[in-house]
């Protein structure tokens, strides 16, 4: 693995790097396992503000990806269930292997846990060409349930680094 250049960093998407957040683009094998980012930031629009957390992955001036993070949604619609995790992830094509998918992980679980949260959820598309090694290689497991077809996955945030 490459390391990045430098240290990366989230901006908020703001008019003067939207364009640059919807500019990314992940392999052509991996465009079955995550949304667009122009999906993604409808998504955020149409939900009640706070739910969704978007945030465009940049590493120096270079934008490097995008996340997008979920902050205590309902998840069964009913108000008996809330969790937080990682919504969707898109590092682009060219940037992927050197660190910047982790770097994102770690950032949406600091905030998780700055707002109190003790697990970091994520779902993945199972299969050839899906990130399911990478989620289980940064410790995420599958949780036995699965949502849309997707699999589930959690990661405790207790006891991990910054905890």
């Amino acid at each position: 693995m490459t390391s990045t250049t430098s240290t990366p960093r989230l901006e908020e998407i703001t008019p003067a790097n939207f364009e640059a957040a919807t500019g990314i683009r992940v392999r052509p094998e991996q465009e079955f396992a995550v949304s667009p980012v122009m999906q993604s930031l409808a998504e955020a629009y149409v939900h009640p503000a706070g739910v969704a957390w978007p945030r465009l992955i940049v590493d120096g001036d270079r934008p490097v990806g995008f996340l997008m993070a979920f902050l205590d949604i309902d998840w069964r619609a009913d108000g008996t269930l809330f969790r937080s995790g990682l919504w969707r992830l898109n590092i682009a094509a060219e940037e992927q292997g050197r660190g910047y998918g982790r770097f994102a992980v770690e950032s949406v679980a600091a905030e998780i846990r700055r707002r109190g949260g003790k697990q970091l959820y994520v779902t993945w598309h199972p299969g050839p060409n899906g990130p399911e090694g990478f989620y289980l290689g940064l410790g995420f497991r599958p949780d036995g349930e699965t949502s849309e077809g997707e699999t589930v996955g959690v990661l405790e945030l207790e006891g991990l680094e910054g905890s």
